[in-house]
């Protein structure tokens, strides 16, 4: 697999073993490949991952070996690299690596690190997200066009709601990313009710396209927008990661003007630093930006005063949330035997 090579970066120097060994069986790509491409997009990156606590998904023999989560920072990490104390919904807790050098990408990817996973927080506050993200996931039988025309309807929806400006990004997969800086003055619970609000906004505007449906059952053919991606140690993909598909393709930043024209296809690690070259890290100014979720939040408020609709179920794994309806799929519910009469 050849020996040992050394690759700079921001004036660090990191040793990346094993370089020739393959990640990619399909396309021949190699550990080698994968960090040189981390280094072609490091600016960007970093600009996603910079201060956040982020989990780390390896795979340490490639794409078609055993891969994991690494939520705790690992051991052996140089000391150049912060880590954050953070707490799970369990009660339990890690201290997650933060980013704050191009290097630090380097250094996960000498490790098997294919996708980077940041929290929407930064380290000085952990409790407090600064990113709104809406993860337009599409179902069977609906595809990234569908997911592109959700989008752009997203967009109106975000811009009458407060003035919100979203940056799209391809998932790597099928669907699509949208983010909002916002302004870390709100909850995780508050973030989640807002992204409920945009939602319930988004089926009523498109009621045969999109769904807000916990249970799959229920979502039919429609652009599931995954609210539950907003809750508490749920985390989306990084612009730029490297996603585990055969052909390597990465979470690419997209302009307005390029959703429903550019597909995820065009992006992986062959593509994008051409692209990165050319246009550099299209998110760039994201950082500068920050809204309020006031205007969302009330829509909320408004929903549930107007229409009677309160909270929605929260993954498996959540411990039982106030207001949270019941967590049982409606078509076992249904069988369920109702109370017996006296």
């Amino acid at each position: 697999m050849g020996e040992a090579v050394e690759l700079e970066l921001g004036g660090r120097t990191v040793r990346l073993s094993n370089p020739g060994k393959i990640y990619f069986p399909e396309r021949g790509y190699t550990k080698l490949d994968v960090a040189r491409y981390y280094q072609t997009v490091a600016p960007g990156i970093l600009r996603a991952l910079r201060e956040r606590p982020t989990t780390l998904e390896r795979y340490p023999d490639g794409i078609t070996g055993e891969w994991f989560y690494q939520k705790r920072a690992p051991k052996g990490m140089p000391d150049w690299i912060p880590t954050a104390h953070i707490t799970f919904p369990s009660g339990r807790s890690a201290d997650e690596m933060c980013p704050t050098e191009e290097a630090a990408v380097l250094w996960a990817a000498q490790y098997g690190t294919l996708t980077f996973h940041p929290w929407p927080v930064r380290r000085t506050d952990v409790d407090s997200p600064d990113e709104l993200r809406i993860d337009l996931d599409p179902q069977p039988g609906t595809d990234y066009d569908d997911a592109a025309r959700a989008a752009l309807e997203l967009r109106s929806v975000l811009d009458e709601f407060g003035g919100l400006r979203g940056f799209p990004k391809t998932s790597g997969g099928r669907g699509l990313h949208v983010f909002v800086p916002i302004e870390p003055r709100w909850t995780f619970t508050q973030v989640r009710r807002a992204a409920i609000a945009v939602g319930r906004e988004m089926e009523r505007r498109m009621p045969e396209k999109v769904t807000i449906r916990w249970w799959k059952e229920e979502r039919g053919e429609r652009i599931f927008i995954d609210y539950n991606q907003t809750a508490r140690d749920r985390t989306i993909a990084s612009a730029y990661s490297v996603r585990p598909r055969p052909n390597a393709p990465v979470s690419a930043p997209l302009r307005w003007e390029e959703v429903g024209v550019a597909h995820p296809g065009d992006f992986d690690i062959t593509t994008m630093p051409a692209r990165y070259a050319e246009l550099g890290d299209v998110h760039a100014d994201m950082d500068r930006h920050r809204y309020s979720l006031e205007a969302l939040l009330e829509l909320a408020s408004k929903d549930e005063r107007d229409h009677g609709l309160g909270d929605l179920p929260y993954p498996p794994e959540y411990p039982k949330m106030p207001g949270e309806p019941r967590r049982v799929q409606p078509s076992r519910a249904r069988k369920e035997p109702g109370p017996t009469a006296p």
